[in-house]
């Protein structure tokens, strides 16, 4: 029997953990979702905080009035917080609620990339509290790597859109439970029949 030789391989020659260091990111396709009112916003909030089991990061993104407050209000609700006592950080920059897990809400909306620095947001990405940042494209390369973003606009007349994207693996997983959870819960429209004798 002809001996066989062995096939080489195009792979790079790094190891593992050097490889893992330089590849992206896993992503998941982003979904995009009308909110047609502000319980739905809450309501999607309120599924997505349900989901976190501790470390996640949220990224928020949007224009003053795009619904990035009701969301975390939500996601206070899922996490069995009180929704209630959440209002914007504008001022005090960093609001932490109790539930099931902290969540660190904090908006950045006022500060520049120095300021930044100094708040110690970072360490708040530790593995157990879920870190909610409204204006988040203002922490911009600082911004952990994994982490679900979610990008609101206005729809005209009052709708608003949400475009979720998932950066990293876990986000990715996170982003996949939610779409799963909100199609289940989806109220289905009832059409009436007429009985024509």
């Amino acid at each position: 029997m002809p001996s066989r030789q062995p096939r080489t391989s195009k792979r790079s020659t790094a190891s593992p953990a050097k490889q893992r260091k330089t590849r992206a990111p896993a992503a998941s396709k982003p979904w995009r979702t009308i909110l047609r009112s502000r319980q739905q916003t809450h309501r999607l909030g309120r599924c997505l905080g349900r989901l976190l089991q501790g470390g996640e990061v949220v990224a928020l993104f949007g224009e003053m009035g795009t619904g990035k407050t009701s969301l975390v209000r939500g996601i206070a609700d899922g996490l069995n917080a009180e929704p209630t006592a959440v209002s914007s950080p504008t001022f005090t920059l960093i609001h932490e609620y109790r539930g099931r897990l902290p969540l660190i809400h904090t908006d950045l909306y006022r500060l520049t990339a120095a300021q930044l620095d100094n708040t110690g947001l970072g360490d708040y990405v530790d593995g157990h509290a879920i870190l909610a940042i409204e204006w988040a494209e203002r922490w911009g390369a600082g911004l952990p790597i994994d982490r679900l973003e979610i990008h609101l606009t206005h729809r005209p007349p009052s709708a608003r859109q949400a475009l979720l994207t998932a950066r990293g693996p876990s986000a990715s997983r996170l982003l996949l439970a939610l779409r799963s959870r909100m199609a289940m819960r989806r109220p289905t429209r009832v059409v009436s029949q007429t009985r024509v004798q």
